[in-house]
This record gives structure tokens, sequence and C-alpha cells, in this order.
């Protein structure tokens, strides 16, 4: 196993700054980016040559990392090019049969209502709520009923850091015949994402922040008894069961969650995403997620401290980011990017979040440097 702190060693941009922005965009590894080299060294040497027996293969093996850090089997895991295209091709695989009715909360990332906002056919019911930062699971219980077509909602919240509990929402839905579609995004690579264990029917995520992957690829789960009962009705020749064949004439779906494929992935995302997997994998899953909640503690206890508004959730229910209540945020993430801080803002708040490579001294003095952009 490779200490956390060693590991450091591994990401040039800690080098130059203290990177404190993870659930925006994970930091680049020295492993991802030689998996991508010799991406480039094979394209080089081989040409098209290589897709037999190198490029098809890299991708079962991404399918497959994908599917330990979420507890799922290589089946259940389709590789799409972002979260947008896995909600589209699932909003049209799950037959509507007399239920109109999507149930998001008023939380979540836009993305995930305006998959059904654009449809005239459905009702979009968004759950409100009562703190500002988590909403109750019986909140949705409310509005979840017989006309309730899919439970729609995330993991964390990009907005608050607040973990809902996927397991009950999970419950919620199935008790009233709807679908289960969480979107994770937030979750895999900062908290435990066991998608099976939760029994949810979908779960999308992805590289880009907390398992420093980088953009360009989407992992959407779909719970091996689910796939059969799903034909999307958006496809590629990658769904295709007998895709060498090339047969125009005649289409099967896959057996397995590859039927919600789209086209050829992007080998470059692909290579990139294997080599930050490979890496995260040599650290552990089980100390990164100790590393980052350690972290978490430590800035919100500072900043706390240091007189800071926060909008964190409970103890029990918190994820590594935390959001600190400013009067100009963005001035004060441009001012603090000037002496080498990189986080990001949203609405009212800057917006912090520390992963397993970070440091107890890097906290500290984010909390100090902040302090200086009050004025």
């Amino acid at each position: 196993m490779l200490d956390p702190l060693t590991a450091r060693d591994r990401f040039p941009i800690l080098a130059e700054c203290t990177y404190l922005n993870s659930c925006s965009l994970g930091a680049l590894s020295h492993d991802a980016t030689e998996e991508l080299s010799r991406f480039l060294a094979r394209w080089h040497a081989r040409g098209a040559a290589a897709w037999y027996d190198e490029w098809l293969a890299k991708l079962d093996d991404l399918r497959a990392a994908a599917a330990r850090v979420h507890g799922a089997g290589a089946g259940e895991v389709a590789l799409l090019p972002s979260t947008s295209a896995a909600l589209g091709v699932v909003s049209e695989a799950v037959p509507v049969e007399g239920r109109n009715r999507v149930v998001v909360s008023e939380l979540d990332f836009p993305t995930l209502p305006y998959q059904w906002m654009v449809k005239p056919e459905i009702e979009v019911v968004r759950v409100p709520s009562d703190d500002g930062v988590t909403v109750d699971p019986e909140r949705f219980a409310e509005v979840v009923d017989e006309r309730t077509l899919f439970l729609a909602t995330s993991h964390v919240f990009f907005s608050t850091g607040a973990v809902q509990d996927i397991a009950r929402l999970a419950t919620i839905a199935r008790d009233a015949g709807a679908w289960s579609l969480i979107d994770g995004y937030q979750a895999p690579g900062q908290i435990p994402a066991d998608v099976r264990a939760a029994g949810v029917d979908l779960y999308t995520s992805g590289p880009l922040k907390w398992l420093c992957g980088g953009p360009g690829l989407s992992y959407l789960y779909v719970r091996e008894d689910v796939i059969p009962r799903l034909e999307p009705r958006i496809t590629s020749w990658f769904a295709a069961r007998d895709q060498f064949a090339f047969r125009a004439d005649t289409f099967e779906y896959r057996e397995d969650a590859r039927r919600f494929e789209l086209g050829t992935p992007s080998l470059p995302s692909v290579h990139i995403a294997l080599g930050a997997h490979r890496l995260l994998e040599e650290v552990g899953f089980d100390r990164i997620h100790d590393r980052v909640r350690t972290l978490t503690a430590r800035l919100i206890t500072a900043l706390e401290a240091a007189g800071w508004s926060l909008t964190v959730a409970s103890l029990d229910s918190r994820s590594g980011i935390v959001m600190i209540r400013h009067d100009d945020p963005s001035a004060a993430v441009r001012d603090l990017e000037s002496r080498g801080y990189v986080i990001d803002h949203r609405p009212g708040h800057v917006r912090a979040s520390p992963h397993f490579y970070n440091t107890e001294a890097e906290v500290d003095a984010f909390v100090e440097a902040l302090g200086e952009t009050r004025s």
C-alpha cells in the first residue's frame, strides 16, 4: 500500500500550489499522464492495429476498475461520454407505463432535473430542503407514489456536501414501484459508494472529480437484474450484441450494461482514468475515505474557530465539500489563487474540498489565508 503523503509526489500540481478543489476537478497524477503517454506511443507505433488486442481490453479494464470502486460487477457498468449522456440514455430506456412524474430535490445539480424538464409529457416534482443543507428522506416518501416514474437525486449534494441515505431512497422508490436513479458524481473517491448494498437501480458517476481521472467519461451502473428489462431507444454499435458483424439489417442488445453505451469511447480519457484508478487503489480507498474525513473535520473546526459561518451537514452525513459563507466569494477565490490556493465558489459561498493528498498544514494555512480576504 502506498502512504497517502508519499502519493503527494505523484501529483505535480501539489508542488506548485495548495490544491483544495477536488470536488470540481481532481488533481492530475504522473500515473494518469504516463498511462496516456503509453496510449500515444501505441498509436504512433501501431495505429488502428492496436484496437483489437490492446485498446478494447483497456475498456474492459476500466469497466472493471469502475465496478470495484462502486461495489458492482463489471457487467453492470457502462462507459459514456458524460453524465448528461448517461441520463439521456436512461430516460429513453425506462418505459413510462402510465407513470409520468420524476421526483428530484431542490438541491440537485441542474443536469438531473434538466433531463426531464425538456420532456413535456413528464411532470417534475422538486422536494424542498427544510434546512438548505440536506433533504429528509421522508420528504421524498411523501410525494413518491404510483404516478412516479423515477426518484432521481444526488448521493452527495454539490452545493452543501451533504450525503444522502441512498439505501433508504432506493427503498422508497421500490415500495412505490418507481425506479431509483442516483447521481453519484460527487461520491466515489471520497466516500464509500456500495451501490449493490444500497439496492439502487441506476447510479451515475465518473472520474472527473474525486477519482482524479479527468473529463470526458461517465460511469453508468445498472443493477444486474434490471438490465434485461431496459432497451434504450438511444443506441450505438457498441451496444450491439455482435458488434463486429457490422450488420445493418438486424439489431440485438448486449446482455450486460454495455447495451447503454454510445459509440466509441474517448481512448485518451480512458487511459487517463485507468492510470488514476490504479494509483488510488494503490493507496487504498478505505484509507482515502478516512483521510478525507480527517482533513474535513480539521478544516471545519479551524474555520468555525476563526469565526466563519458554514453550510455543512451534520457529522453523520458530511462529505469532503465545505461551503464557507462569504460576502464576495468570487473575489476571495481570485485573491486566494494569487496566493497559491486553488479553490472554487458557488453563490454566496467559497467552496473548499480537501482530498487524501492534502496535508494538515495546508488546511491550517488555507484558513489563515482565507481570513485575509475578509477585507
